[in-house]
């Protein structure tokens, strides 16, 4: 379960993804199997050609990608999460989870 952010910016994140742009959401996220892991970015994209593409060129595997049907993405988290961020000028989004 996401939490941390607006509706509005979900619907802004869904409405890029559904545009073919690479899109970012960070929220906070627990998950048991990630212990010390409290945020995850996820990178969607509706184009899965280019969401491969944006996963090669960031080292990661698309293998992980989630297909999901209307909104596919990839999870990011823990270091390689931070680096891409800060790449991508998303600053906002590593202070407002104190990511830095």
């Amino acid at each position: 379960m996401a939490f941390g952010i607006t509706r509005l910016e979900l619907s802004e994140w869904k409405r890029q993804v559904l545009q073919g742009e690479i899109a970012y959401l960070t929220h906070y996220w627990l998950d048991p199997r990630f212990p010390g892991i409290t945020t995850v970015t996820k990178v969607g994209c509706a184009n899965l050609d280019r969401l491969r593409s944006w996963c090669l060129e960031n080292g990661l595997n698309p293998r992980y990608i989630h297909e999901r049907e209307t909104y596919p993405h990839f999870d990011l988290i823990g270091a390689k999460q931070k680096e891409i961020l800060l790449r991508e000028g998303l600053e906002n989004q590593l202070a407002r989870f104190r990511l830095l």
